[in-house]
């Protein structure tokens, strides 16, 4: 299974203002998010944004509104994005059969949208170096879990580099940038 731009869109999940400080290794979680979520743009890969319980947990954190060019996230009070009106009706939009999945935590939100994306007929790829948990073996459990419902890992240096596709790519030189 190889990933593709143009039948690819992206899910970030949760990353929020008052939970992600309770995440554990949440600086470079957060820094390979935005690497990500910027060479997803040059990619023109289209990419959603969950808030779960936005009054409670607060806005996505600046360091990832700040590089989305029209930034705008989507509301959500159940754990799976899939669960959201919203987002599902984001995810049969862009028609796309392939979603990168990123967020919070691991174990719950990510786990059990992938679990129903994976159920949906999509075809998920996990950046696992894109996710996290408050307790590390939270996330380790979850990463297991995924893989074993159907899920792909890759990390954001990876899946950056497949949906470029090669040096010849006309992004290639800003994707190298980015992970560097």
């Amino acid at each position: 299974m190889k990933l593709r731009a143009e039948d690819t869109a992206a899910l970030f999940i949760d990353f929020q203002e008052r939970l992600v400080p309770a995440i554990a290794d949440h600086e470079a979680i957060v820094k390979q998010a935005a690497i990500l979520a910027q060479g997803l743009q040059e990619l023109q890969v289209p990419i959603a944004f969950s808030q779960q319980y936005t009054k409670g947990l607060g806005e996505t954190v600046p360091a990832l509104r700040e590089v989305v060019a029209d930034f705008r996230y989507l509301e959500k009070t159940s754990f799976s994005c899939c669960d959201c009106a919203e987002i599902a009706a984001w995810i049969q939009s862009i028609g796309k059969k392939t979603i990168l999945v990123c967020g919070v935590e691991a174990h719950i939100c990510v786990m059990q949208t992938v679990i129903d994306l994976l159920e949906a007929g999509v075809q998920v790829f996990v950046v696992a170096d894109c996710i996290g948990s408050r307790k590390p073996y939270d996330k380790e459990i979850g990463i297991k879990r995924m893989e074993k419902e159907g899920a792909y890992m890759t990390t954001c240096e990876g899946a950056l580099f497949e949906l470029t596709g090669g040096a010849k790519s006309p992004h290639f030189k800003t994707i190298s940038k980015l992970v560097k």
